[in-house]
């Protein structure tokens, strides 16, 4: 055991508020969706009961239609914007209106094998409630964000993607007005630089949008049609598909068979959806823009995420690699969330370069996948190395290695137990 893995459980602590994690103190004083399905995996490599509990208490804020929103507000803060006040849902617990990237069924089957191998009685009954509520949460995916039945689903607005203020974003949202109806006060570049922060004129778009799905009284089919911002997007329905996979595994060895049958058509629907988004020019997969109806070629870690749910040919892995090591290449933290050197690339931005160690997961993953064990295991011991020279940061600078961003993050813990630990 190193000091590091002690620092990794005293962060986790530190962030525990009653049951579930905030990512880090008074940046994100509340539960945040993504985020805790990756905490959640972090403690089953040591407290099966509390990762049980933190996807448990993410579910308390799963709306009557099935969706897990992106936060859910516990308990107030004033140290965060925009808080219930702007989100304007009407639900028993105070939650934002939009969703994440469901990684929610990675984890439930993560925490569910460390609960059978350690031989936890009440494991079954858990995972079968949660069970459930990650089926009703891909059921809500595919009707309200897939309505045509293409297999890939899109966001209605940019932090759904969890990459806030990626490049992928940069022309579908500049096609929103940067009026609102809110006051815009924010509080994070009162924690971090704002140099590391999205611009104010990024932040005047996203409450636009805020304010566009609350006059649709946050009803899907409402949002559907207004949604000035509509993007297909790769990672999203990449990590969907896996977590579908997961669900899928899971109703098979919980017995319910009618279940898996329905996890697997979404599955099959999403694999030959997302596939067709590959492209050779490119050596990646494309998002595409439902308003414009294009291919979104700015190139970010997106393009590679697709690799952690599907089996792909030779050829696109070698494609795929060859890319990926060219974007690492001179870099000391892989993996660069935007491609060095490209006009876009700002390697301290939140999400406009710098390295983040739960995208490194979901890399590596993929690349175990597809054969790559070398090029994971590279990247699993740069990601580690980088949290144990810099500490627990957010995310680094892939150039320098800086640790940015809010500090004593629990996602990063998170990873670092897992990615340390194999």
């Amino acid at each position: 055991m190193t000091k590091h893995f002690d620092e990794a459980y005293r962060i986790l602590a530190a962030n525990d508020r009653g049951g579930y994690t905030v990512p880090t103190d008074r940046l994100y004083p509340f539960q945040w969706n993504w985020d805790s399905a990756f905490v959640a995996m972090g403690f089953a490599t040591f407290d099966i009961d509390r990762a049980y509990r933190e996807l448990e208490r993410l579910t308390e804020g799963q709306w009557a239609d099935g969706m897990i929103p992106h936060i859910v507000f516990h308990q107030p803060s004033d140290t965060y914007f925009p808080g219930p006040d702007v989100w304007r849902t009407s639900h028993t617990i105070p939650t934002s209106g939009i969703t994440q990237p469901p990684v929610f069924g990675i984890a439930l089957r993560a925490v569910h094998e460390a609960a059978e191998k350690a031989g936890t009685e009440d494991a079954k009954a858990r995972t079968l409630a949660l069970f459930q509520a990650g089926l009703k949460w891909h059921r809500w995916w595919y009707k309200a964000r897939d309505p045509e039945g293409t297999g890939l689903v899109a966001l209605l607005h940019p932090w759904e993607s969890g990459s806030d203020n990626s490049p992928a974003w940069d022309i579908a949202l500049a096609r929103v007005p940067t009026t609102t109806d809110t006051a815009v006060v924010r509080k994070d570049t009162g924690h971090v630089d704002a140099a590391m922060r999205p611009r104010d004129e990024d932040y005047r778009r996203f409450i636009h949008l805020v304010d566009t799905y609350a006059a649709c009284g946050w009803v899907p089919a409402e949002q559907w049609g207004k949604a000035p911002f509509k993007v297909a997007e790769i990672q999203t329905t990449g990590i969907l598909l896996k977590a579908g996979e997961d669900l899928e595994h899971l109703a098979n060895s919980l017995g319910l068979e009618a279940e898996a049958l329905e996890l697997a058509n979404y599955n099959d629907l999403t694999r030959k959806a997302l596939l067709a988004q590959w492209r050779p020019a490119f050596s990646r997969f494309v998002s595409r823009d439902l308003i414009s109806g294009e291919d979104i070629e700015a190139p970010t870690q997106a393009g590679f995420i697709p690799l952690l749910s599907l089996d792909v040919d030779a050829d696109i892995v070698d494609a795929a690699v060859a890319e990926m090591k060219l974007w690492s290449n001179g870099m000391k933290v892989g993996f660069p969330t935007t491609k060095p050197f490209v006009g876009s690339f700002e390697p301290k931005r939140y999400w406009r370069g710098p390295s983040w160690a739960i995208i490194n997961w979901l890399l590596i993953d993929g690349l175990a996948r597809n054969g790559m064990n070398d090029m994971a295991a590279a990247l699993r011991s740069n990601t580690v190395g980088a949290i144990e020279a810099e500490g627990f940061a957010e995310y680094f600078d892939p150039i320098t290695g800086e640790g940015c961003g809010g500090l004593g993050f629990s996602w990063t813990a998170a990873a670092y137990l897992c990615l340390a630990g194999q």
